[in-house]
């Protein structure tokens, strides 16, 4: 399944250091000034997983093929955009393209940085969501307003949930963050509102706080310590250097392995395995899958006719050497329809075609 995620935030936060870092080569603009990235960049990044290459090396194939996350690189917004101020209403319909949100806000001092709009992280959260709600509640207005003289609509769950919705945003409230109940946030989908998607943040932090994000503190929630200038100098590293500099920092994982680490737990994600001679692969499921819905993952047709699924979990599969020797242990599972997929699933799917 594709995964795309919007990096969003303030000029001259250092979004698109960051977007360059997550995909290892300069390929936006990271200019010191407003406005430098002018169309949305797109990037494809690979989501670090060290049992594709255990895995390989048990079934004797030379290709590798991890799952993937597509990060947008959205140009600096700023207050106003809603109504068009910067580069306005065009990138947020960008946003509105995208899975989840990945707010970054400045957590760093460089006076050589031009700063616009607000002086602290939280200010910079502030005023990002203060935009996507102002066009959020253009929609709902709309939507209210095109439906005021249609009794059969007034009577609609719909038109109570816009009122509801309405009210929440003009408390400064993001939608994902309302009490709703299962049926609304189904019909919440049809209004295709920017705060009603899944979002963490970025804190962008000074080299000097980076090699103690253990003691990182912050008044926002959901954030992770990232320094886009350090990350993007790991990412010009050979594997063996970027090992080496990381256990200099005291870290296990590069910031942008937590990014991406966050990106899937906050869409609720996970990965399941194939492996053979042809290929070790990850492939990305939600976390309440079921084995149908995974084999419609690599081809609607296996969803279509799936019959079941030979599974053995990561562990037993290593511990075994492979198919054979977790078949001769008895540790491989024919699960069916009602199957639902855990992360460590190395899986052979049988079906009808």
């Amino acid at each position: 399944m594709k995964l795309s995620i919007a990096i969003v935030g303030l000029p001259n936060v250092g979004k698109s250091t960051l977007f360059n870092a997550l995909l290892g080569r300069q390929v936006a603009d990271a200019s010191n000034y407003p406005f430098c990235t002018i169309d949305p960049n797109v990037g494809v990044v690979e989501v670090p997983d060290d049992k594709l290459q255990v895995l390989a090396d048990i079934v004797k194939t030379t290709k590798i093929v991890p799952a993937i996350v597509e990060f947008v690189d959205i140009a600096g917004l700023v207050k106003g955009a809603s109504t068009g101020e910067g580069l306005g209403n065009k990138f947020l319909t960008n946003i509105r393209d995208c899975d989840a949100i990945c707010h970054v806000v400045r957590h760093f001092s460089d006076p050589s940085v031009v700063k616009e709009g607000s002086v602290d992280p939280q200010g910079d959260f502030e005023v990002i969501c203060a935009e996507l709600i102002i066009k959020d509640l253009e929609s709902i207005d709309k939507y209210l307003d095109s439906n005021k003289n249609n009794a059969a609509e007034l009577k609609t769950k719909k038109f109570a949930l816009a009122k509801n919705l309405k009210s929440g945003l003009e408390q400064g409230k993001l939608a994902i963050n309302l009490d709703l109940s299962d049926d609304e946030k189904l019909i919440l989908k049809e209004f295709f509102l920017l705060t009603a998607k899944p979002y963490f943040i970025v804190a962008n932090v000074d080299e000097s706080t980076y090699a103690d994000t253990q003691n990182f503190k912050t008044s926002l929630e959901n954030v992770i310590p990232v320094c886009a200038k350090t990350e993007f100098e790991l990412s010009e590293l050979s594997l063996d250097d970027r090992k080496n500099y990381l256990k200099e920092l005291g870290m296990e994982k590069s910031g942008l392995e937590r990014v991406i680490q966050k990106a899937y737990e906050t869409l609720g994600l996970q990965s399941f395995y194939t492996a053979g001679v042809k290929e070790a692969r990850a492939w990305t499921i939600k976390k309440d899958a079921t084995a149908p819905e995974a084999a419609g993952a690599i081809h609607t047709d296996f969803q279509h006719g799936f019959i079941m699924a030979e599974i053995v979990s990561y562990a037993d599969f290593v511990a075994n050497n492979g198919w054979e020797g977790a078949k001769v242990k008895g540790l491989l599972r024919h699960e069916g329809k009602t199957y639902q997929m855990h992360p460590d699933d190395i899986v052979e799917f049988r079906f009808n075609v």
